[in-house]
């Protein structure tokens, strides 16, 4: 059974998973499990049944595209990339982002 602390990191981390996800393709295009990999390495542990179904709302949404590459061991690999509809999505996350943080030290400061 979950415990109060794994289930509230838990849904902290769906809160701004779509968010990291656009921040990562703002440096560089990638790739499903480099997305995965860089996620992991930030301590943002995901599993590929939550990122796919973001990646494709996020590309019917207009904030992601992707295009398709041989790979030299396996299947061809869809590499994803931030659209300019994606950077102004991500500019208003960063603005949100930055209030709420700015929000919670107050809050906790009093």
């Amino acid at each position: 059974m979950e415990n109060i602390s794994d289930n509230v990191r838990s849904q902290m981390r769906k809160g701004v998973l779509e968010y990291c996800i656009l921040s990562i393709l703002e440096k560089k295009e990638a790739y499903a499990s480099s997305i995965l990999e860089e996620l992991k390495s930030a301590n943002m542990l995901v599993v590929e049944g939550t990122l796919y179904p973001l990646l494709i709302r996020e590309k019917n949404q207009g904030l992601l595209s992707y295009r398709w590459e041989e790979s030299p061991q396996g299947p061809p690999r869809k590499f994803y990339c931030i659209t300019e509809k994606g950077l102004s999505q991500l500019r208003e996350m960063d603005m949100a982002w930055k209030e709420i943080v700015e929000t919670i030290n107050t809050l906790k400061s009093h």
